[in-house]
């Protein structure tokens, strides 16, 4: 388990080097909703465009880094941000990501610096490969999700959202469950905590249908960022104690949400950044008139604008 206080600890360790992403106040009617508040944090502003800089930072100043650097696994945004991070501490790093990952996302880690190596289909391959490297290498790891520094460095979003707006419900989007084990840590059951997951990708609904982490099916849209087969070990206790429940979302109500991001606000996510959204806009959470709803959006790193130089 994490406690708020060591969340608070995190942050002071790592706010030299994140951004505090804004926040926006939006009339659910905007979205074709009821007339609620909705609060929308843009996490997707973030240094390599998503909240994953905040968990690889935490562990990046705060453990002992080997001469041979770091090694992260990957469907792409926690590789952008290791290796983003490692180019600003001067450290080594080796990002192993599958091949379903975005050219995106491929190309910042590349531009960060990082080796890339791209092997199998699904993150749990290219996990099986980096830990393989780290057996070899003696290399440091840097878990996506699974970590207490990657916990700790992703409830610091929740420290922000606080701190910034208050809500009384929270809709996260899940993969391996890093992101909302975090938040749901900070907020210690103060708010309703709703995870937001694929239909094709139900890693955390299995999870509580078992009351343990299990294989699930690993697909559709936001494959890349929100599919990694199952939740983590170390998340899952966490998670149990303090969400609310969870709720599924087609690929197409996915799309929408990423439509209507562009359409209403001109802001630009990536299909697992507009998933928390679409759970919202596909009516499969329907709030209260006396709700207050924050919405993550959590990620902006694809290619559906390309912007070309002339």
């Amino acid at each position: 388990m994490i406690s708020p206080a060591e969340i608070r600890s995190a942050y002071t360790i790592i706010a030299p080097h994140i951004r505090r992403t804004p926040v926006i106040e939006v009339d659910g009617a905007d979205f074709g909703l009821a007339a609620v508040p909705l609060v929308l944090k843009l996490e997707l502003l973030q240094h390599a465009g998503s909240f994953k800089a905040r968990g690889a930072f935490t562990s990046l100043l705060t453990r002992k880094i080997p001469a041979a650097g770091v090694v992260a696994a990957s469907g792409g945004n926690h590789g952008a941000a290791v290796a983003f991070a490692a180019m600003k501490l001067k450290v080594p790093a080796k990002i192993f990501v599958p091949s379903i990952a975005s050219p995106a996302k491929i190309q910042q880690i590349t531009e960060y610096g990082a080796q890339l190596v791209i092997g199998g289909e699904r993150y749990a391959d290219a996990l099986a490969a980096s830990e393989a490297w780290v057996a070899a290498s003696g290399a440091m790891p840097i878990h996506a999700f699974d970590q207490h520094e990657t916990m700790l460095g992703q409830g610091t979003v929740g420290l922000e959202f606080d701190d910034q707006a208050p809500i009384t419900t929270l809709l996260v989007a899940v993969g391996g469950g890093g992101l909302i084990a975090g938040l749901a840590a900070w907020y210690a059951g103060r708010i309703k905590i709703i995870a937001v997951e694929p239909e094709k990708a139900p890693t955390l609904t299995r999870a509580l249908e078992a009351g343990r982490p299990v294989d699930a099916e690993a697909g559709g849209v936001a494959a890349e960022s929100l599919a990694p087969r199952r939740v983590g070990e170390l998340v899952f206790p966490v998670i149990r104690q303090y969400i609310d429940k969870t709720v599924l979302v087609s690929d197409e109500a996915i799309l929408e949400a990423q439509r209507r991001l562009w359409t209403t606000l001109r802001i630009v996510a990536e299909p697992g950044g507009a998933a928390a959204l679409a759970a919202l806009t596909s009516r499969q959470y329907v709030p209260s008139l006396k709700e207050r709803v924050g919405v993550l959006i959590c990620g902006g790193n694809t290619a559906a604008v390309n912007f070309k130089s002339h």
